[in-house]
């Protein structure tokens, strides 16, 4: 059985452009570079939640070939050139959508949609191969958390047949503090991600009680004005059934506190 992981995917194309301080995105690169390897078994495909495509209601990919869509702006011109050519998953995504009908859930298909950066930036660091088919998934704009839980939860079965399920986002997601972060922003985001860590580690019964509360965790808005780049991690939790959660990875980005989870 495949596990499924909340990743994150850092800011825009940074771990293939130099920083300041240069080594500001080392340690997330190092993880994404390496999470794959924690594996028991070569994933047979990936399914990847991305927190930069939201649609009316959660939508799959069937471009057999996506290419890459650029979605960030004002970086230096080499960016807007890099390579990722994994393959699509068309029938993956067919399968998921039927497991989100057998549940009550609407999805839609998009047969053009090429990666986005909350895909293949992360992807290219941690599978620079790009050997394993991908089918890509949107967020539903609403972002509701009971809804990206039990749509998770419906996805389940996926693991079973060799797929990796994976929500790309970040734990910490407020723009105005990775601009000018501070001692507020430092407490918001420390407080956030402990009780993140603390409803991800905790009962598995427990977890989407606790994420469709998360607005009251504390450091929550301050950390999440908008939840889109949280919400992957309401689908991974779902998916993950009754097993075990861990932090996997963690760390202090310009003082703001940013982590990475697997179930299962």
């Amino acid at each position: 059985m495949q596990p499924s992981f909340f990743i994150p995917h850092g800011g825009g194309p940074c771990f293939f452009m130099e920083w300041t301080p240069p080594d500001t995105w080392k340690g997330m690169e190092a993880f994404l570079a390496g999470f794959l390897d924690t594996l028991e078994e070569r994933p047979k495909a990936i399914l990847l939640l991305t927190a930069h495509w939201e649609a009316g209601e959660i939508t799959l990919s069937t471009n057999p070939a996506p290419e890459l869509l650029f979605d960030y702006y004002g970086f230096p011109p080499h960016t807007y050139q890099l390579t990722w050519p994994a393959p699509g998953a068309p029938d993956l995504a067919r399968r998921a959508a039927g497991l989100l009908a057998e549940a009550g859930i609407a999805s839609a298909f998009d047969s053009a949609r090429g990666y986005d950066h909350g895909v293949f930036v992360p992807m290219k660091v941690a599978h620079p191969a790009a050997d394993i088919p991908v089918a890509m998934m949107s967020l539903r704009q609403d972002l509701d958390p009971q809804h990206h839980f039990k749509a998770g939860a419906a996805l389940a079965p996926l693991r079973d047949e060799g797929v990796l399920i994976i929500g790309s986002g970040m734990s910490y997601h407020n723009m105005n503090g990775f601009r000018a972060p501070g001692i507020a922003e430092d407490r918001a985001s420390t407080a956030f991600d402990t009780w993140l860590t603390k409803v991800v580690e905790g009962p598995p019964d427990e977890r989407g009680s606790a994420l469709a509360q998360w607005t009251k965790a504390p450091g929550a808005r301050a950390s999440h004005p908008r939840e889109e780049h949280l919400a992957p991690v309401f689908l991974a939790a779902g998916a993950a059934g009754g097993s075990p959660g861990k932090r996997v990875w963690g760390e202090s980005i310009n003082g703001l506190a940013i982590s990475a989870y697997r179930f299962g």
